[in-house]
């Protein structure tokens, strides 16, 4: 393996995802056999995080000596650095010049992203980095994933075990795997029963869950989502997820910067609006409207229509959400 890795999955990449690149990075490093493992958690572009002179944020800074420097005594030491597709262009020519001349017996990296690495960085790591695709997991992906963790774990699981456990965490690995840890715990043999009365409600949040599928335009997964949610909860609650997450789309599509978009919100910075930040550019303003208008209709019509009617009218709306927020219309 070449002493500089790229491990990247699509631009909005979940939480299966996520924990699948870090799997490989953790393995990569582990077969290029560093001594000691800096991590670089580089921060999302309009964070707030203020550049120095030379254009690079306090938590990018400690890469370049750590790229520049080796073990003390004579073994490689690793460096991760997890989001890269958030390196501001200054900061990936840095980098970029850096790894041109770094000496790779003494230090190996592991770039992690969701998405585009800037082009400064991307040429040089083409040329000298060993790349590493992370597709997106489907329900298929996930349940292979699912059948070679239990094997880990000696855990055998029966015909429908599977199935279940995929129905109530999805593709996200990670919930995955600690579901099966504590399935490993009581169990050698698991059925599908016995999935199901351990896991009556999600350990996460639903509505995030699904909030998360319509912003990727996932429809199968945003009505899977979906189900799960009315299962467990008021289409209501729902309804009041999606107006405020509407009002921050809003807020994000008439804000000049990060900053004026938090203050808009109530000064409060966090992953929520992080996220909404960063996906804003996918939705027009003619969606929003469209949006806007779609869940004033579901208001209404499940304050006054049968409840008979209210799945199905969900379900329409979430595929039109789907459409607008995902950018599948484009």
């Amino acid at each position: 393996m070449k002493s500089f890795v790229l491990i990247s999955a699509p631009r909005d990449a979940g939480p299966g995802e996520r924990e699948v690149m870090m799997e490989r990075a953790a393995a990569a490093l582990e077969q290029l056999e560093v001594d000691d493992v800096t991590r670089i958690d580089v921060p999302g572009k309009g964070s707030g995080e203020e550049a120095s002179d030379a254009g690079i944020r306090l938590p990018v800074q400690a890469l370049i000596p750590a790229l520049q420097s080796g073990s003390l005594f004579g073994d490689r030491i690793g460096v991760l650095v997890v989001d890269a597709q958030s390196l501001l262009k200054a900061e990936a020519e840095v980098i970029a010049e850096v790894l041109a001349i770094a000496d790779e017996s003494a230090v190996a990296a592991v770039f992690v992203a969701s998405g585009t690495v800037p082009a400064p960085l991307a040429k040089t790591l083409k040329a000298k980095a060993e790349q590493i695709t992370i597709k997106r997991l489907t329900e298929r992906s996930a349940g292979e994933w699912l059948t070679a963790a239990a094997k880990e774990r000696h855990l055998r699981l029966d015909e429908g075990a599977a199935d279940a456990l995929i129905k109530v965490f999805g593709t996200d690995v990670g919930s995955l795997g600690r579901a099966l840890d504590q399935l490993a715990v009581d169990h050698d043999m698991v059925t599908a029963r016995e999935v199901g009365e351990r896991f009556k409600n999600r350990p996460d949040e639903p509505v995030w869950m699904y909030g998360d599928a319509v912003s990727r335009g996932n429809v199968g997964d945003a009505l899977r989502r979906l189900e799960d949610f009315l299962h467990h909860d008021h289409p209501l609650v729902l309804l009041a997820y999606l107006n405020n997450d509407l009002r921050r789309r809003a807020l994000a599509a008439a804000a000049i910067d990060y900053e004026a978009f938090v203050a808009a919100d109530g000064g409060r910075p966090g992953y929520a609006l992080e996220k909404v930040w960063k996906a804003k550019n996918r939705t027009k303003g003619e969606d929003l409207r469209r949006a806007v208008d779609a869940l004033a209709r579901a208001d209404i019509a499940l304050k006054t229509q049968p409840e008979a009617t209210h799945r199905v009218m969900l379900e329409r709306l979430t595929v039109a959400l789907c459409r607008w927020y995902g950018g599948s219309r484009r």
